[in-house]
């Protein structure tokens, strides 16, 4: 995994200080162990109490967004509620087999407020759940970069990970 090229793509872009400090932190130490390129993508503007039909549309604008900008032949990963639960342990080996077979590149996708489209997470190599609870899609971010940073710790056998 060490020397991945490692892509975040997120729909919505970071307002609150304490979600941007908590990112740039865990960018800060990724770079010591991956190429990490980080890309925010608009999220379609929505009304209040939108219908099913307008929050379909706005998610299929999103992922057309998000394929644009998915660099070839990379393993992608979909982070979606309904998602495979894995352990850190169980995250770093299945990052560590697709790197072992060549994939060194590793996409990570975050959608919207409102998810993701189908089509997008059915793109995906993996559709990963950080937690059957419900986080704001910004925290999902930060909670992700920690999780890779821990992954690559996992793999260098650091006391990081208790």
């Amino acid at each position: 995994m060490k020397g991945s090229t490692v892509h975040v793509i997120c729909v919505g872009k970071l307002k609150e200080k304490f979600y941007i400090d908590g990112a740039a932190e865990y960018r800060k130490r990724l770079g010591a162990y991956c190429k990490l390129t980080l890309t925010e993508l608009p999220e379609e503007r929505l009304p209040p109490n939108p219908s099913p039909a307008q929050i379909e549309a706005a998610l299929e604008k999103e992922s057309a967004a998000v394929l644009a900008k998915l660099p070839k032949g990379g393993a992608v990963v979909a982070l979606c509620v309904e998602g495979e639960l894995l352990s850190s342990e169980a995250l770093t080996a299945r990052l560590n087999q697709w790197t072992g077979r060549g994939k060194n590149t590793l996409v990570f996708l975050i959608g919207s407020s409102y998810g993701m489209h189908p089509a997008l997470k059915a793109r995906a190599d993996l559709r990963l759940s950080m937690s059957p609870m419900t986080f704001p899609h910004h925290l999902a971010r930060v909670m992700l970069l920690e999780q890779l940073y821990r992954c690559f710790k996992i793999e260098e056998g650091s006391g990081y990970h208790k």
